[in-house]
């Protein structure tokens, strides 16, 4: 365990803001995904961007079948010709049952389209905690996607990374720096093999963030100086306990709510924004001082998680920029982020102010992003470039957890230790439906580093 989480400054996986241009401008010309090149599927024509037959047909298997992953799969088959979902895995049946009807027999007239790009059978369709292996070892499966709790990210990616699948996996992509440095060795081994790896932050497809990010990547507001970025929204759902269910069944169904899951909400749904904020200034912070706390959600069916944070981060060129989240029901929404520069000020969603003004402005109809996020993914294996954001997603995922760190223990947070140092990994003693006692909410000034 270390005494000191703020060891001697050191770079931190720098990138300098000209040398990130550069990496950026030859990332997008080697995969044609970017700015205006995210609708290059669409100019191409139906299933052809492709280096050969292999992928005119891309059959996918989903492993996490709750909300976010059946809306996932229907995304996926509507973005591409020739996708199709082949195989399902959850731990619950009850999650996996409904998506296969919601995929299948659609309630909803506006996915009438949907069961057509179906084609499952009961032996293709797995439960338990091993359903995602059983998911992977079928050869028929090109590619899944990975929706589950973030707690089993890590896991299950270098799971598909060794069965040799394309990936899309849901954000955030772990809980804890042991789990991100699994995820980069996963990414990294994922490149080797030249499998694809695209994650949920549908900002980094959106056109809007796009054209505005090119803008200020190119100088439109000057340097960077500062900056703010907000997730404050009220209530969530809660699932309350049932009389048969295990800890370890109610804890994972009731996920949001506990840290070795979800990794409190400011890893959970804040990602999104530090993502934006980490992709503006082309590196992730140098270091973290944050505080939080549980002032409206006590109950203990709210679990162990924080119910706000308020996060100062710090970037290699002494920027600073303020991050705030919060789910507190009654309480007013804000979800954005904010750039202030020497030339102006930028709302990278799609609107500049200063020297060099800009409003992003849909022409025709509006792209959107969560299909387009697996539009791109699917062009870039037919194309032979697959797309690999598992090593960006993973920094900016360890952006919130040392943000999280910070305002759980009281103390400042510095990348070089948080990146290779802790040794905190909240993986649970085992995988089964067992007695799993909730660990106390954190408390500054007494939760240890590890």
């Amino acid at each position: 365990m270390p005494t000191d989480a703020t060891p001697p400054p050191q770079s931190p996986d720098p990138v300098s803001r000209r040398n990130f241009r550069k990496t950026s401008a030859v990332a997008v010309a080697a995969t044609g995904v970017g700015g205006c090149a995210t609708t290059g599927a669409t100019r191409a024509g139906p299933g052809i961007l492709h280096a050969d037959n292999k992928y005119e047909r891309i059959r996918v298997g989903v492993i996490g079948c709750g909300g976010r992953g059946t809306d996932a799969a229907i995304d996926c088959v509507r973005s591409s010709p020739g996708v199709e979902i082949v195989a399902l895995g959850d731990l619950f049946r009850d999650h996996l049952d409904e998506s296969r009807k919601k995929l299948t027999e659609p309630e909803d007239e506006k996915l009438a389209d949907v069961p057509e790009k179906v084609h499952l059978t009961d032996d293709r369709c797995f439960v338990g905690f091993d359903a995602y292996q059983q998911v992977l070892a079928l050869g028929e499966v090109d590619m899944v996607i990975l929706a589950t709790p973030p707690g089993f990210r890590p896991l299950h990616l270098r799971a598909a990374v060794e069965a040799g699948k394309h990936i899309f996996m849901e954000k955030p992509v772990a809980v804890d720096p042991i789990g991100v440095r699994s995820v980069i060795a996963s990414a990294d081994a994922a490149a080797r093999k030249g499998l694809a790896i695209v994650s949920g932050t549908q900002r980094r497809h959106e056109p809007g963030y796009l054209a505005t990010m090119q803008r200020i990547h190119d100088g439109a507001i000057g340097d960077i100086v500062g900056g703010q970025c907000y997730w404050n929204q009220g209530e969530l759902w809660v699932k309350e306990r049932q009389p048969d269910w295990s800890d370890m069944e109610w804890q994972v169904r009731n996920w949001l709510y506990f840290t070795w899951l979800s990794g409190d909400h400011i890893v959970e749904q804040h990602v999104h924004n530090l993502d934006v904020i980490n992709w503006a200034i082309g590196s992730p912070p140098v270091k973290a001082v944050g505080l939080g706390g549980r002032q409206v959600r006590t109950d203990p069916k709210f679990g162990n998680i924080y119910d706000h944070f308020a996060v100062e981060y710090e970037y290699a060129n002494g920027v600073r920029v303020l991050s705030l989240c919060r789910q507190i029901p009654g309480t007013s929404d804000r979800v954005s982020e904010r750039l202030v520069g020497t030339h102006g000020v930028a709302d990278p969603s799609g609107w500049i102010t200063g020297r060099r003004p800009f409003k992003f402005e849909t022409k025709g109809e509006a792209v959107n992003p969560y299909v387009q996020e697996h539009t791109d993914l699917i062009a870039s294996i037919r194309r032979g470039k697959p797309l690999n954001e598992g090593r960006r997603i993973a920094e900016s995922t360890l952006t919130g957890i040392m943000g999280r760190i910070s305002a759980y223990t009281g103390r400042e947070i510095q990348w070089p230790w948080v990146r290779r140092a802790s040794q905190l990994d909240l993986t649970p003693p085992k995988y089964e439906f067992c007695d799993l006692p909730v660990e106390p909410v954190a408390m500054p000034g007494e939760t240890k580093l590890v």
